[in-house]
């Protein structure tokens, strides 16, 4: 089969279109024909090998994993011996630590869900990471409910364009930070008010929001706090991960509980979780007309690296696509 591989750590220049084996499924196990893979900063983490401390996981000299890509919406073609969810022809969506810029990949049938009937395979396949992020943030992270100001930074990109819409879904009055080529965007997708943070900060209007959801992961822990109120909730959804050195941006996640010890405001870094419950719980939200996948781009599995630089500049609105 295709597939996008590399054997070494780099730039989006070490990826290679290959062909390699054609993967099989194990106890447990769903063989899907990939019909589109979402592109998203963990893809670049894996293919770069930074910040450092990701090398641990992924591998210290070389990737563990030569094909890249996790989230995925396709076809299920063959089953392994105990998964009862799926049959071959089932569409689905969801995740694999086998690589999905393919055209097969093998997943644990865990990871995977029916894919909405309502998305064509290129808007489910932008669903599975910033999607389940985006409301594990408002959901388990901000607790978001009806009524709350919550303020989401990065609102027009693959988490944010997400958590905007769930929040407010939930009844929550959101305020999006974005640039101003993209406000028009962000109140469509629910916003009551919008911060253009090339002419003003976060906290231009002072400590009036219950829960700030932080997708960009640029700014110091005290200049967030100051937009929160007293007793508000700051979840870290992004780590800013091309920030540099060994953590990169993520020592804002090793710092907020320290600082969330001392003060009555709540700091959370999110831990995301890839569960199919809730891949079935954004279904049920899309299939309502509540969410909908916001998609920039959509690339051929040959343009995959033009895809990841394209990542790379920060400039997309919603998620960016591998059509295979």
């Amino acid at each position: 089969m295709k597939a996008i591989t590399q054997d070494k750590y780099g730039s989006a220049d070490v990826l290679q279109l290959r062909d390699v084996a054609q993967p099989a499924p194990g106890k447990d196990e769903v063989l899907v024909k990939v019909r589109a893979a979402g592109v998203d900063p963990g893809v670049w983490i894996c293919m770069t090998g930074r910040p450092y401390a990701a090398r641990a996981a992924f591998g210290l000299t070389k990737p563990k994993v030569a094909v890249r890509g996790r989230a995925l919406a396709g076809v299920v073609t063959a089953v392994g011996a105990g998964v009862q969810r799926f049959q071959p022809g089932d569409e689905v969506y969801g995740t694999s630590l086998g690589g999905t810029f393919a055209e097969y990949t093998v997943t644990n049938g865990q990871r995977l869900a029916p894919k909405p009937a309502a998305l064509s395979f290129e808007q489910a396949a932008a669903v599975p990471i910033s999607g389940v992020t985006a409301l594990e943030s408002v959901r388990d992270g901000g607790q978001v409910q009806a009524g709350q100001r919550v303020m989401i930074i990065g609102a027009a990109g693959g988490i944010g364009s997400f958590a905007v819409q769930i929040a407010t879904a939930l009844g929550a009055r959101v305020t999006g930070v974005c640039s101003a080529g993209k406000a028009d965007l962000v109140r469509s997708l629910g916003a009551e008010d919008v911060i253009d943070y090339t002419r003003d900060e976060v906290d231009r209007d002072g400590p009036r929001y219950d829960v700030i959801i932080d997708t960009a992961g640029c700014r110091p822990l005290s200049l967030l706090r100051r937009a929160l109120t007293p007793r508000g909730t700051l979840v870290l959804a992004g780590g800013g991960h091309d920030a540099g050195g060994l953590l990169g941006g993520y020592t804002r996640q090793l710092r907020a509980p320290l600082v969330s010890a001392f003060v009555t405001q709540r700091l959370r870094p999110l831990a995301s979780r890839e569960r199919a419950a809730d891949l079935e719980e954004l279904g049920s939200l899309i299939e309502s007309g509540k969410v909908t996948p916001v998609v920039d781009r959509t690339y051929s599995l040959a343009d995959a690296p033009e895809a990841i630089r394209y990542l790379a500049e920060g400039h997309a609105s919603g998620k960016i696509v591998i059509s295979i």
